[in-house]
């Protein structure tokens, strides 16, 4: 389980070290390779292989090709997609059209969100929590008050 956030930087081959207090969380199963592709918002999300196959992967055989909004998202979701896996100083190569999508050049803001990681460009980050009008609490009472799948 990925939790809390950790400011990082990308080097200038465009690699970004995985926090340990993440790593300890990847599963065996995983072999220390990650997907890594466009978030729905304007970041990377990187999922460890296991939580891919099983988070994302069945979602999305299960989408209609010839349906078109279905075939768009993953198109979209996948064009940008790459493999990695963590170097002997468990840094992960974020491919530069990634980066660019993100718009993050030197500064990264790595945020824990369970079975995935998002990485940031910290300035957008901050925007986007400043545009968002509701308070927390709101949020929380309305998502929470789901039944379980």
């Amino acid at each position: 389980m990925f939790l809390g956030s950790f400011n990082y930087s990308v080097d200038s081959k465009g690699r970004i070290s995985i926090p340990s207090r993440f790593r300890k969380y990847v599963n065996q199963e995983a072999n220390d390779t990650f997907i890594i592709t466009r978030g729905i918002l304007q970041c990377i999300d990187i999922y460890p292989q296991d939580n891919w196959k099983l988070d994302v992967l069945t979602r999305i055989d299960q989408l209609d090709d010839f349906d078109p909004d279905e075939s768009a998202f993953k198109r979209l979701l996948l064009e940008l997609a790459a493999e990695d896996k963590l170097d002997s100083q468990s840094r992960l190569l974020i491919p530069k059209n990634l980066l660019e999508f993100a718009g993050i050049e030197k500064d990264a803001l790595i945020l824990g969100q369970n079975k995935k990681i998002e990485v940031w460009n910290p300035d957008i980050y901050e925007i986007l929590k400043k545009e968002n009008s509701k308070p927390f609490s709101e949020i929380a009472k309305q998502v929470m008050q789901k039944k379980p799948k």
